[in-house]
């Protein structure tokens, strides 16, 4: 159920959207890996890229509840792309919570009107679930702050306009990081080769490689110290965009199951009417639909200012590992065909995957589940 008439007429602007921008060109996009710049543009254009900040801020003023579903729509077309709104979303919270007026003024009409997509730049090689670990510095100069170190596994990387970066500025394993503001190019800021991916292959995944860059004193985003409460902040809104994705994905994955069960017959029937696929349907249905509700109860609470870390992580959790599911019990029900790039159950599976391992691993998300019911 979406709260407003104005949710709605968004939900379906962006299948529209989806269907004419998206669908025609994702599987030729994910084959020769090109970045689809025109779609991101034209989701901008729509006022896709900064939905669920205030309008005072230049964003769309939608609750999380309504955003997601606008995610969820994205991920059943084309799920690189919506993990890219997704992180572009994720990358712009900073600012926007813990930004200064004159920071905010400065920079976020751009960062959510639609011109500019961002990137979270928070992992490095040796530091992924072990944030602390950190090890990209930032040191004080006369003229601002010079950056040194690598960051590593930044989705729309080298194609971004701006990254969130977390670097350490303090040796205090957990509040000696800082949180910056960067431009998308600059001197000392070069990129390594994109990973050679399983799935999402039209968003490049790279790695940042920062040389004594030099950074405004501006662009520090809220108090030095304090980027890791910032990012964990920022990661639980995230992993609610990655939930919505997920289960979008799998919606698409069961959406195409069932087309092929229903026309596909052998032994006189269709297959769908074979108990013994048609429960496997039935269950892929009752995961989406699980997942869904799921997600959408941590949004609710996130809306309601009421707290939702430890719903965040289940819906990330459940999604995830639905999604994963779900595409491969799809890719079963084609047979022969689902292992095939003829149709796309197999980038679905691919795709499927990764869910389960960015935004914090689920493994992560269990020890955080963990810790809270142990308070």
């Amino acid at each position: 159920m979406l709260p407003t008439a104005e949710a709605h007429d968004l939900i379906a602007l962006t299948r529209d959207l989806a269907d004419g921008e998206l669908t025609p060109r994702v599987a030729k996009d994910e084959a020769s890996e090109r970045f689809p710049a025109e779609v991101f543009a034209t989701l901008g254009s729509a006022g896709l890229l900064g939905l669920p900040y205030p309008e005072e801020l230049g964003g769309g003023a939608q609750p999380y509840e309504v955003y997601l579903q606008v995610l969820e729509e994205l991920g059943a077309r084309w799920a690189a792309v919506a993990v890219a709104v997704s992180v572009h979303t994720l990358s712009c919270f900073p600012l926007a919570a813990y930004g200064a007026p004159e920071q905010q003024q400065r920079w976020l009409p751009e960062m959510l009107g639609g011109t500019q997509l961002g990137a979270y730049s928070l992992s490095e090689p040796q530091a992924g679930s072990d944030a602390a670990a950190l090890a990209c510095r930032a040191q004080r100069a006369e003229q601002g702050w010079r950056i040194t170190g690598t960051k590593a596994w930044v989705t729309s990387g080298g194609k971004a306009d701006f990254y969130t970066l977390f670097a350490r500025t303090g040796p205090d394993p957990t509040r000696g990081v800082s949180c910056f503001l960067t431009p998308g190019s600059m001197p000392g800021l070069s990129f390594g080769r994109p990973e050679d991916k399983m799935g999402l292959r039209a968003v490049p995944t790279t790695s940042l490689l920062w040389d004594d860059a030099l950074l405004e004193p501006e662009r520090l985003i809220g108090d030095e110290g304090k980027g890791l409460s910032i990012a964990f902040g920022a990661l639980d809104s995230g992993r609610l965009g990655i939930a919505a994705v997920a289960v979008g994905l799998a919606q698409g994955a069961l959406d195409d199951a069932v087309a092929y069960a229903k026309q596909r017959r052998t032994f006189g029937e269709r297959i769908i009417d074979h108990q013994g696929l048609g429960f496997v349907l039935a269950d892929m249905a009752a995961a989406v639909e699980s997942a869904r509700a799921t997600y959408l109860d941590a949004a609710r609470r996130r809306d309601a200012g009421r707290p939702y870390s430890r719903q965040a992580s289940i819906a990330k959790l459940v999604a995830t590992d639905a999604a994963m599911k779900v595409t491969t019990d799809a890719v079963q029900v084609l047979g022969g065909y689902g292992y095939t790039r003829d149709f796309p159950l197999e980038r679905y599976m691919r795709e499927a995957k990764i869910m389960q391992i960015f935004e914090g691993t689920n493994q992560i998300q269990r020890l955080v589940i963990s810790r809270h019911l142990a308070h």
